[in-house]
Order: structure tokens, then sequence, then C-alpha cells
């Protein structure tokens, strides 16, 4: 099997490693063939691939997520640079909720990120010129485009940069903390 996942803290988000090869002319990877990720148990429907570029060290973005009908399964990884990436159970009566997991994605480690529905979703960029890639399962909908603020101390998520440093958009200076989060998905159903 060309790709290796583990399960982390929180089991529904899993480290993804696909196969590398290598050789003097550079390399060859399947970073994803939906028959070897059903056998990992990620047995998900992509719909559109989308590609962020970030100049700058400490660009934050998120924490995001889209409501019913058009939550998002999401794969990520990141082709240049690194990010700290964070996914945060939002699912209201999960045992995990409102805890996170953060995983380091770079291209040189060649990993991957699966993030469910039910979870929001950020990163921040550790390297200047960071491409980040990631698959969704259901297209964006910019009505059902919501989010959670990156530093709620609630959270109590340590990006790996100070909090003065973070290059954040607008909409994600004043997004809702967990506390004042509507409970848009519940633990064992997809969405509210």
């Amino acid at each position: 099997m060309p790709v290796v996942t583990e399960s982390l803290a929180i089991p529904e988000v899993k480290l993804v490693r696909p196969k590398k090869h290598g050789d003097a002319r550079g390399f060859f990877s399947e970073t994803y063939v939906k028959q070897d990720f059903v056998a990992a148990g990620i047995d998900v429907d992509f719909v559109q691939d989308n590609h962020s570029f970030s100049a700058d060290v400490g660009t934050v973005r998120g924490l995001h997520f889209q409501t019913g009908p058009f939550a998002q399964d999401k794969l990520v990884r990141v082709t240049r640079g690194a990010v700290l990436d964070v996914a945060v159970d939002i699912r209201v009566g999960s045992p995990t909720f409102g805890k996170h997991v953060a995983v380091r994605l770079s291209a040189e480690e060649w990993n991957q990120l699966f993030v469910p529905k039910g979870f929001a979703h950020g990163y921040a960029t550790l390297e200047p010129n960071t491409e980040f890639l990631y698959k969704v399962s259901a297209p964006y909908a910019p009505a059902h485009d919501k989010g959670l603020l990156w530093n709620d101390p609630a959270l109590g998520i340590d990006w790996g940069i100070p909090f003065s440093a973070a290059i954040l958009s607008a909409k994600d200076k004043v997004q809702p903390k967990l506390a004042e989060l509507p409970a848009y998905f519940h633990y064992g159903k997809e969405s509210a």
C-alpha cells in the first residue's frame, strides 16, 4: 500500500504518509489513490482541489469550516515550505469537543493530514513562500463558510509563533470564540 495512516490524539484526524520514490532525477509520489485511502479508513469523495500561497512566516489561515449541507472533509498537504496545521473538534457531545491536534506538515516530510467534517481547521506558516494544497469533499459555499477564533484561550493552541507576529485576514481577527459558537455539528451526526 503506497499510503500509511496514523490516528492522532483525536482518532478521526489522521496523519497520512504517502510513499515517495526518488532517484538522481527527482522523485515520484502517488499523493492520493482512492482505493488505498478507502483501505486505510478514509472513504471520501473529494470534489475540489485548492492551492494557497503565503509569502511570509507567521501567516495564519483559520480556523475555518463549512456547515451542512456543504460541510467539508479535507486532505491537506504542503508542497513548499512548512506549516503548523491545526484541527479543532467542534462536534457538540464529542469526548474531545474543544480539543485540538497540531501537526507540522512540510514539503520535506511529505506528510498530509485528513481533517473530517465537524472540525475547524487552520494553519500557521513556519517558512517563507509556503504552498499549501488541499482536497475538499464539498465545494466552497459562501453562505456556509464559518470560523472559530484562532487564538481563543479556551483552545490552548500553541501556534509556534507569537500572537503579535501573526498575519491574519480581517475576517479571521473577529471570528467567534468556542463558547460563542453555535452548535453546527453534533457528535455522531454530520451537521446540525
